[in-house]
């Protein structure tokens, strides 16, 4: 069932976003010259897959753990679209395409060793990664491995469909911040 409401949800949100997320290509292109960003994640048992974001950094930026960035390396645009959240809407392709969900544990590079063992050892990695999900929303990010594996088996454990649509309102009604930018 939550795939479904995934496909039909991310479908038709790409359908009446795109004029949207055009214009932010549009700009994107002014701003880095690559206004897509694509970077290998750990996908359901741990098989990799290509995440799509707008590009908010550099392009000469290092792809590590965000909590683990520069902010000397965020644009201005990128700034905006990071606290807008608008720089995850090309993830609605991913949930499309069946490698992400609207709702699970943030998916994660395969450098992140510490945080890969944690989810591992909760069987985080059964099911789909996602958007949002319980720690996002309670701002439980990757720079504290354990307590995000925490969360993310809790949330996995007793996810509703209730649950499901109160995390997506919650992010999209603003709670949450994404993962931190070191200074």
């Amino acid at each position: 069932m939550i795939r479904l409401f995934d496909f039909l949800f991310s479908f038709f949100g790409v359908l009446f976003l795109s004029p949207i997320m055009l214009v932010l290509y549009v700009i994107g292109l002014f701003d880095t010259g690559s206004p897509i960003f694509k970077q290998q994640r750990v996908g359901k048992n741990k098989k990799p897959f290509t995440l799509y974001k707008f590009r908010t950094m550099n392009v000469k930026a290092q792809s590590v753990a965000t909590h683990l960035a520069n902010t000397a390396e965020i644009t201005k645009f990128g700034s905006f679209l990071r606290k807008s959240k608008l720089d995850e809407l090309p993830q609605l392709i991913n949930v499309v395409l069946g490698d992400m969900s609207l709702v699970g544990p943030r998916p994660n590079l395969f450098n992140q060793t510490e945080l890969i063992e944690e989810r591992d050892s909760r069987g985080v990695y059964n099911v789909v990664p996602g958007i949002t999900g319980l720690a996002q929303i309670n701002e439980i990010d990757m720079s504290t491995p354990k307590e995000l594996a925490i969360k993310d088996a809790e949330m996995l454990q007793s996810l509703t469909m209730a649950d499901y649509f109160k995390y997506i309102f919650a992010t999209v009604g603003g709670k949450g911040q994404g993962d931190r930018v070191a200074k």
